[in-house]
Order: structure tokens, then C-alpha cells, then sequence
């Protein structure tokens, strides 16, 4: 009966888009915003908390949509596509496996809808600045430590350079359609979450600039006036939103296997100029190896080079013994799949008594636990909302602990002011081959002369 409702079609044509606050409002306004021949009746949300139940604002949505577009729950996908009449569902969020994409797009295409995936070129913007891209077969691979590096690379060749970071607006949505980030003031300014503040602080610490936000064609023309050179920051596995002169992908040395199994991460390594083998100091010469064998299987076009990401960590030498919290990077924790991360390893070096959250979890905490059953004895620095950072220090709190060693980018004692002292772990990009990632830079910048910049 679903399908037959389809069979005569609309004069425009009805699309829902499958998304997550990010990708799926970039591909509204690059390939639907303005055409009389589509309409998008509504958004759906998934993976990040709260961002259903809001609406795409009109200010952002164009003057065909007087009053914005809904944002509606995922999981009532059937329900929306009968009620909406909908003739295509768009899918466009990452860091997905291929079984629960195609999952998705059985239950779509069983409405009488067809499944659509939209790529490079309908959703790609191009630049007036050479642009470098970073991307990853999964979240938590390292993208921008990498970033990091080129930018301060490139500036120390007294470039003008900026990172434009995949988006993520959680808040505001008018508010965030452009947003600059050069201070932890601005960060304050734009009530920044905890996902937002681990990818836009790190630039700011080290000096950078980083633009981001909703309306990617304004980002990009922003961007542009101030630099000669665009550090593209990708977001999950997601590829870029802009065309690019060299595209970096990052593969996990800690996951291999993981380069071929989720959506859009194994389009994004066929794309890939340059393969990056990340956190190779952390895994062992066999691992490497066989995960440079399957990226040259996928890939037999692009450089394959080693990265390492070590780790070092505040007065590291006084912890043996000593009960602490490990809080790690959310997002590599949680939708990553990675049972911890950078601070549990260096808590294990230092020989501190790792303390298990979970018995002592807040509310909002004892959710994520239930929601993401692979976590190992760590704390996600999950913060999409006020309740969920009050629940973080609550937690913290709780614990029979002596210190907290932080695994996330960012200055987490000076966001939760727990009653244990914060120690953080840091962990930078370090070029491990001879010519590496490093000289296919220069050779970019060489052939970029600054009067053509």
C-alpha cells in the first residue's frame, strides 16, 4: 500500500533529509535551497542529542520556505515519509556502517521513496585559495592534530592561513550560519558545547583562526577575505565540502580493518591523494603493514605515509599508584566505537589506579553508558547540553579519586572546575617517514607562489 501511494508523482518533488546537524544541512543548501522543483518538507536528526524538535530557520532556508523546514526524530522515519508524501529520502550524515545505511535505505525504499546519496561534485564548493583537505575512514583518527600541523607549516612560511571546520551547530542555527573563531572568548560568545570547544580550541591554542557554522558558501567567502590558504577539517568520516589541491585521508593504525566497513569513510579513502597511516607509533610494525596492504588494494593511486601521535601528560612521573578518572574525546568514544582513547593509554603508562565511572555516573552520564555499551572504563566528554556538563563534574565528583586525567583537546578543568585536579594529556601530529607528509606539503606550497596565492 506504501508503495503504491508513490507511483503517481508530485509536481514538486518531496524530499526528507537523513541527517545529523551538519552534512544534511549543507547538501540542503547547495543542491535544494532555491530550485521550484524540490521541496524539502523536513529534516531528521539523529546521532547527536537534542538536535530533533527544532527547525531549519527561514533565515537559512530561503524564501521558499517561509517557515523553515521541521527537524523531526529518525526513528519515526516511516511515519514521516507517509505523512510528508515524500518522493526521495536524502541520506547525508557519516560515520556510519555499510549494513545500518543500507538498513535505512531498506525501510525507505519499502515506503514507495526512493534512497538517495548525494556526492563530491553536487555538494562540493570551490575556492579561490588552494585549499588542503583532511579527512578519515572513521571518527577519532586524528584529522586535526593533522590540520594543526599544516596550518602552523604553512604559516611558518608566512602564509595567511585558516582551518574551515566540518560543522557543527547544535545551538542557534541563524546564529551560527557564519562563526570565527580566533579567541576562547569567541568560543564563550557562541555558548560553544563540549564536541564544539575539542575541534575549534586546539586551533586557537596554537594560534590559528578556525571558521565554521551552517552556510558553507559564506564561510568560504569569509575565510577567503583573510587567508591564502584554506586547512579543510573534516568531521567523522565525512568528505569535504570543498574541492581541494591535495586531499589527506587518515587511517587508524589502532583499527585496521575499519578503512572499508562505514559510510561515507571508504568513499572518502577512494577520493584520497595522499593515504595517512595515523597513531603508527601506537601499533605494531604488523598492524602497519597490514593496513597499508588493504589501503593500496582501495586505493593503488595514492601515497601511503606514516604518521605518529604521541602523547604526553601533565606531571606524569607522580601518578603510579594513584586513583584517577580518565575523561576522553566524546565523539571518538562514543559514535567512533573506540572503547578509549588517548588517556586511558597514558594513565596505563604512568601506572595510575584507573577508577570505572559507571558506579558513580549522574543521570544523564548512566545514558551514554547505556546507549554506548563498548566504552571501556573511561568518562566521554559528552556536553551537548548544560545538563549533560553539570553531569560530568557531578560524576567527577563522585569518584573516589585523587586526579583526573584528561584524554580531550581542550582545557577541561577550566570548563568543569571538578574538585580533583585536571591533568591533561596532549597529543600532536609527528611526520614519521623520510620524505613524508611533510615534503608532499612543501611541494604543494613550492608550486603555489605567493603571488599567485
Amino acid at each position: 500500500m506504501s508503495v503504491a501511494r508513490n507511483t503517481v508523482r508530485n509536481a514538486r518533488t518531496r524530499i526528507v533529509i537523513l541527517g545529523a546537524a551538519g552534512r544534511d544541512f549543507h547538501n540542503f543548501n547547495v543542491a535544494y535551497r532555491g530550485r521550484a522543483d524540490c521541496e524539502v518538507v523536513a529534516f531528521t536528526g539523529t546521532q547527536i542529542p537534542g538536535i530533533a524538535g527544532r527547525r531549519y530557520p527561514a533565515e537559512l532556508a530561503g524564501p521558499l520556505y517561509p517557515k523553515g523546514i521541521a527537524i523531526v526524530e529518525e526513528s519515526g522515519l516511516e511515519a514521516l515519509l507517509r505523512d510528508t508524501r515524500a518522493d526521495q529520502a536524502v541520506f547525508a550524515y557519516s560515520d556510519v556502517p555499510h549494513t545500518e545505511v543500507m538498513h535505512i535505505a531498506s525501510r525507505v525504499l519499502a515506503s514507495g521513496a526512493d534512497f538517495i546519496l548525494l556526492g563530491a561534485q553536487s555538494t562540493m564548493l570551490k575556492s579561490a585559495r588552494p585549499v588542503i583537505a583532511v579527512s578519515a575512514v572513521r571518527t577519532g583518527c586524528g584529522k586535526s592534530q593533522v590540520a594543526r600541523w599544516i596550518v602552523r607549516r604553512a604559516s611558518a612560511r608566512g602564509l595567511r592561513v585558516a582551518a574551515i571546520r566540518h560543522p557543527m551547530p547544535y545551538g542557534d542555527l541563524a546564529r551560527q550560519a557564519m562563526q570565527r573563531f580566533a579567541t576562547r572568548a569567541d568560543l564563550d560568545a557562541a555558548d560553544c558545547t563540549i564536541e564544539e570547544r575539542e575541534e575549534y580550541e586546539p586551533h586557537i591554542e596554537a594560534g590559528g583562526v578556525v571558521f565554521a557554522g551552517v552556510d558553507y558558501a559564506g564561510i568560504l567567502a569569509a575565510a577567503e577575505a583573510e587567508t591564502d590558504l584554506i586547512v579543510w577539517d573534516g568531521g567523522n568520516n565525512d568528505f569535504p565540502f570543498l574541492h581541494s589541491d591535495l586531499h589527506i585521508v587518515l587511517a587508524d593504525a589502532l583499527r585496521p580493518g575499519h578503512e572499508s566497513t562505514h559510510h561515507p569513510g571508504e568513499a572518502v579513502l577512494h577520493m584520497a591523494d595522499v593515504m595517512l597511516i595515523a597513531k603508527s607509533d601506537s601499533s605494531t610494525p604488523e598492524r602497519v603493514s597490514q593496513l597499508a596492504a588493504a589501503l593500496r588494494a582501495l586505493n593503488p593511486n595514492a601515497a601511503i605515509l606514516r604518521g605518529g601521535s604521541p602523547i604526553t601528560l601533565d606531571d606524569e612521573a607522580g601518578l603510579r599508584g594513584m586513583p584517577v578518572a580518565v575523561v576522553e574525546d566524546g565523539p571518538t568514544t562514543t559514535h567512533g566505537s573506540m572503547a578509549s582513547g588517548a588517556g586511558l593509554a597514558v594513565a596505563l603508562r604512568a601506572g595510575a589506579k584507573v577508577i570505572d565511572p559507571r558506579p558513580y555516573a549522574a543521570a544523564e552520564i548512566r545514558k551514554v553508558y547505556d546507549h554506548y555499551p563498548h566504552l571501556g572504563p573511561v568518562l566521554p566528554a559528552t556536553g551537548y547540553s548544560a545538563a549533560q556538563v553539570d553531569a560530568l563534574t557531578e560524576t567527577l565528583d563522585n569518584m573516589p579519586i585523587e586526579a583526573v586525567i584528561s584524554g580531550t583537546p581542550i582545557d577541561l578543568g577550566a570548563l568543569l572546575h571538578p574538585k580533583a585536579p585536571v591533568l591533561r594529556a596532549r597529543y600532536e601530529f609527528e611526520d614519521m617517514d623520510s620524505p613524508g607528509l611533510g615534503a608532499r606539503i612543501d611541494a604543494l606550497l613550492d608550486t603555489l607562489k605567493r603571488d599567485e596565492l
